[in-house]
C-alpha cells in the first residue's frame, strides 16, 4: 500500500471511529434532571448529595443538578413554572397549593412519613408530655408552619388554647430564650435538634425533644415532588430518578458518618459533624412504623386522607372541598 493510500485509509478509519463515538455518545447521553431543594443544604438533604457522590444517579443514566430553595412554596413554584423538574416539598404545603391554585405539581414519594413538628424543653423541665404545657410559656417563630397545627395539637391533648402564653420571636432567638429561662417551651422542627443541643451544651444544659407525632398529630411531611409536565413527558426518567434517590436514602442512614462527610465535600459550608448528627437525629422521620407498614416512599390513600384532614382543619377549610388524591402521582413507584 502506498504512503498516500495508507494515510487515506487512516483518515477514513479515524473519521469512521469518530462518527461511531459520536453516535454512541448521543445514544447514551445522560438524561438531565433539575432537582429543587425546599431549603438550604444540610444533613436533612443528604440523600441527593449521597446519590451524586456514590454514582447512584449515574447508574441510572441521569445528569442531576441541584438548586437550593427558600421553603416548600418556593420549590413548588419553581416546578410549576418549569424552572425545575423534581424537588422536595412539605406535602401539606403542596396540598394547600393544589387546593387553592391547582398548581401542575404532584407528590411521588414520601421521604418523611412523620412530620417534624416538635416541642423543645430543657431536660430538667417538669414538662414530660404535651398535656404538661398547660399554663406554660411557649415561644415560636412567626414563619413556621407548625403554628397552624398548634391549636389542633392542644385540642387533641385536652389543653385549653387560652391557657398558654404564646410568644413569637425571631427563629435565631428561640433557643436562647429557652436556655435563659425566658420561655418554658419552644416550637421547632426535629431537624433542628442538633443545633439546639449544641447551643444548650455551651450553657451546660440539655434539651428534651417531644415530637408531635407522638402526641396524636401524625401525617406525611417532606416528599419528592415532580412537575406534571416532566412526569408526563419523561415518566421513565422520573422512575429512574426516584429509584436512585431511594437507594441514596438507604445508604445515607446506613452510613451516617460517611454521608455527613459527603454533604460537606459537596457543600463545604455545611459542617460534616453537624450533618452527620442531623442525619442520625431525624432517622425516625424516615424509618418508622409507617414506612415499615406501608413501604418506603408509599403515599397511601388512608394516610393521605388523614394528612388532608389535619391540613383542612388547620386552615379552616371544609374537608370535602378538595380531593387529596389529585395531588399524588404514584406511577413512578409502579
Amino acid at each position: 500500500m502506498s504512503k498516500f493510500h495508507l494515510v487515506k485509509h487512516t483518515i477514513a478509519r479515524t473519521l469512521a471511529l469518530a462518527g461511531l463515538t459520536s453516535v454512541s455518545a448521543s445514544a447514551f447521553a445522560a438524561d438531565a434532571v433539575r432537582f429543587q431543594l425546599d431549603w438550604l443544604p444540610g444533613g436533612d438533604k443528604a440523600p441527593i448529595y449521597v446519590g451524586l457522590a456514590k454514582g447512584f444517579f449515574d447508574e441510572q443514566g441521569l445528569d442531576v443538578s441541584v438548586a437550593t430553595g427558600r421553603g416548600s412554596n418556593d420549590a413548588i413554584t419553581k416546578l410549576a413554572t418549569n424552572n425545575a423538574d423534581m424537588g422536595l416539598s412539605d406535602l401539606v404545603a403542596l396540598l394547600m397549593a393544589k387546593a387553592e391554585n391547582e398548581v401542575p405539581v404532584s407528590a411521588v414519594y414520601s421521604v418523611f412519613s412523620e412530620a417534624p413538628h416538635a416541642f423543645f424543653v430543657l431536660e430538667d423541665s417538669d414538662i414530660e408530655n404535651v398535656k404538661d404545657v398547660e399554663g406554660k410559656r411557649i415561644a415560636t417563630s412567626p414563619y413556621t408552619s407548625s403554628n397552624v397545627f398548634l391549636p389542633l395539637l392542644l385540642n387533641v391533648n385536652g389543653v385549653p388554647e387560652d391557657s398558654i402564653k404564646l410568644t413569637k420571636a425571631d427563629p435565631g432567638a428561640l433557643n436562647a430564650m429557652l436556655i435563659q429561662g425566658n420561655t418554658d417551651v419552644v416550637i421547632s422542627w426535629v431537624t433542628d435538634t442538633v443545633k439546639y443541643e449544641h447551643q444548650a451544651q455551651v450553657a451546660d444544659k440539655s434539651i428534651k425533644v417531644m415530637p408531635w407525632y407522638d402526641a396524636g398529630l401524625a401525617f406525611y411531611a417532606t416528599s419528592i415532588i415532580g412537575s406534571d409536565r416532566f412526569l408526563s413527558e419523561q415518566p421513565d426518567v422520573a422512575k429512574r430518578f426516584v429509584s436512585a434517590y431511594a437507594k441514596a436514602i438507604d445508604y445515607t442512614w446506613s452510613h451516617p458518618e460517611e454521608s455527613g462527610e459527603i454533604v460537606h465535600d459537596m457543600v463545604p459550608e455545611v459542617d460534616a459533624a453537624t450533618a452527620t448528627d442531623t442525619i442520625k437525629s431525624i432517622k425516625g422521620l424516615v424509618f418508622n412504623a409507617v414506612s415499615e407498614r406501608d413501604g418506603m416512599g408509599a403515599l397511601t390513600p388512608e394516610r393521605l386522607a388523614t394528612t388532608w384532614q389535619w391540613t383542612a382543619k388547620a386552615q379552616n377549610k371544609p374537608v370535602d372541598s378538595f380531593d387529596p388524591e389529585s395531588a399524588i402521582n404514584r406511577s413512578v413507584l409502579n
